[in-house]
């Protein structure tokens, strides 16, 4: 485990990293353009960084409207993974939906990711149905897991 990681809200500059990541992680990544408009254009769009000397190395979107909120994308860097990094993010994320009184997060898994999967389960996710289809690159389908927190 790594001890000086830093999460924060995710701010423009951070935008080339983030892209990084999003490439390594991804097959059909987010480009800077997308996260240009969720940092500018996006009021529902949160986002929280995970920094290690002064190195973005990890990143997680949201949507929050009204009490409900979305996750649209959690990456690390393929380096740093297995760091406990991705956990760190979404308990930040848990946390702050909490304290915005958030009832329910929500978000879609591709039914091969187990690692994910098994991740969101141990912070309290349960399976809640099957998206056909929903992959452009591939069309694996995705499973939607969600979590209530009030």
């Amino acid at each position: 485990m790594i001890d000086n990681i830093l999460y924060r809200e995710m701010v423009a500059g951070d935008i080339p990293a983030v892209v990084g990541i999003e490439e390594e992680a991804f097959p059909t990544p987010w480009t800077k353009e997308i996260f240009e408009h969720e940092m500018n254009g996006n009021e529902y769009a949160y986002y929280v960084v995970a920094e290690v000397d002064n190195e973005v190395i990890g990143h997680m979107g949201m949507w929050i409207v009204l009490d409900e909120c979305h996750i649209t994308n959690v990456a690390v860097r393929e380096h740093m993974r297995g760091n406990g990094i991705g956990e760190g993010l979404m308990r930040e994320s848990i946390d702050f939906c909490k304290e915005l009184a958030v009832r329910t997060m929500t978000l879609e898994v591709r039914l091969t990711n187990s690692t994910a999967q098994n991740l969101y389960r141990k912070l309290g996710f349960q399976d809640g149905g099957i998206r056909k289809n929903y992959y452009s690159d591939d069309h694996e389908d995705a499973l939607v897991m969600w979590v209530e927190l009030i």
